[in-house]
């Protein structure tokens, strides 16, 4: 098996890694325990996320550890990193309900069972913590003249703002953090982004003078598109990995969309399909490519939202767009159905309503009855209690739901769905 740290640099995760052949080593000679924190600063993830839960989800399928640390307690004092403001500093009844979110996620990812992965909260030990002899055992080791050089703190320290005290002990809970986790869960490895690469670097120099041990640090790079966008930033806004937010239909829209030049290295990142493979399909060009965004789509939509909503999301694009046979040798380690839709795909009935009415919002069981998915309301009102409705690819939870402007997709138009193989394409009217 290829040494963990060769797999994440050949497939673009590292930026940089503190004692390279050192955790080399480490990987090759024993199994690892690594953590990511997550910051609790929203109910949901994005797919700016998805480096770092992917890169955790690698550690695992390597027969190594990953820990998931949600930082119910630094998310208590925000993180300066990347900020010109500081923070609003969330409740903990807000971090809680965060926490709950997240967590659900993840699992999506990771597997928990067994203690094959952890998810623990950093609450656990940071609130109950004494000030002066915390102070007196981890804040002798850091370095103020040091601390302000992080560039973290500088762009604090030069905005109108300035950095509150608050949040000049995050960079210290964060290295305690890592401290903790050695001690409880012999944890020695701590990924993140890239702006973390100052904090990750205290907490490795900590274990070192608290512990008298060797700690390691990864760094990833930030993705933008070859068009130099942020990577998960949409028209709309973020694309995020609750479906209540984005929906798995959306999810895979997303995907569908990515620039030519990116799918090579989105594949490599987002995927767990083989490097040889994904090398092949880069250099594919025309229809072939588009089959390789294809396969883009769907197992990045299945990692997230499970197989289910990937099929479905798939089979409602290719009844709108229309699909054709994906050929075996691109990709060929995907799972996804090969065979185009056929005759079941060809021609979506179409049905048209007003701006004005989307603009004031239709019931949706009044929308599925008029555009015949229902014979009358009740029949609408029953196909939506028992959960047969679908609008976009999201499962309808209420038959009193309003259908709106804002469900219109890029091409202003909706797709209602009735079961699984029944389907109207909504569009506009046009006067």
């Amino acid at each position: 098996m290829a040494n963990l740290v060769d797999t994440l640099r050949e497939r673009g995760f590292i930026e940089q890694a503190t004692h390279d052949e050192e955790l080399r080593e480490l990987f090759d000679t024993q199994r690892v325990t690594g953590y990511i924190g997550f910051d609790p600063t929203a109910s949901s993830l994005h797919i700016g996320s998805l480096v770092p839960i992917m890169a955790l989800a690698h550690l695992q399928r390597a027969g190594h550890r990953p820990i998931a640390l949600v930082g119910g307690g630094t998310g208590m004092v925000g993180d300066p990193s990347g900020k010109t403001e500081m923070r609003k500093l969330l409740s903990l009844e807000e971090i809680e309900q965060n926490v709950a979110g997240i967590k659900q996620q993840l699992s999506h990812f990771l597997d928990f069972s067994g203690g094959r992965a952890l998810l623990l909260n950093n609450a656990e030990w940071l609130t109950s913590l004494a000030y002066i002899p915390f102070l007196r055992e981890i804040g002798r080791h850091f370095s103020v003249n040091r601390m302000i050089k992080a560039e973290s703190y500088k762009m604090r320290l030069d905005s109108e703002e300035g950095l509150s005290f608050i949040e000049f002990n995050y960079q210290v809970l964060q290295a305690y953090d890592f401290l903790e986790l050695l001690r409880r869960h012999d944890c020695r490895l701590q990924m993140g982004g890239s702006d973390q690469w100052g904090n990750i670097v205290a907490g490795v120099e900590l274990i070192r003078r608290a512990a008298q041990q060797t700690a390691f640090g990864i760094t990833f790079p930030l993705i933008t598109t070859s068009s130099g966008q942020k990577m998960g930033k949409t028209a709309k806004g973020a694309v995020w990995l609750d479906p209540a937010r984005t929906s798995a239909y959306e999810y895979y829209q997303f995907w569908i969309n990515t620039d030519d030049r990116d799918v090579g290295r989105f594949l490599s990142l987002f995927t767990f399909l083989p490097l040889e493979e994904i090398r092949s399909a880069a250099r594919m060009q025309g229809a072939a490519l588009n089959a390789a965004k294809r396969i883009l789509a769907f197992e990045a939509t299945r990692l997230a939202h499970g197989r289910e909503q990937a099929l479905l999301a798939l089979q409602g694009a290719q009844r709108l767009f229309g699909g054709r046979e994906l050929p075996q040798e691109v990709l060929p380690s995907s799972d996804i159905p090969r065979r185009g839709p056929g005759e079941e795909a060809a021609g979506v009935p179409v049905a048209f309503v007003s701006r004005e009415k989307l603009q004031q919002g239709i019931p949706a069981f009044r929308l599925f009855q008029e555009v015949g998915l229902a014979a009358s309301g009740a029949a609408a009102r029953r196909l939506i209690d028992q959960g047969g409705a679908y609008v976009n690819g999201e499962r309808i939870d209420g038959y009193d739901r309003l259908v709106t402007a804002a469900d219109l997709d890029a091409e202003e138009g909706l797709m209602l769905r009735c079961g699984k193989k029944t389907y109207r394409r909504i569009r506009v009217e046009k006067k």
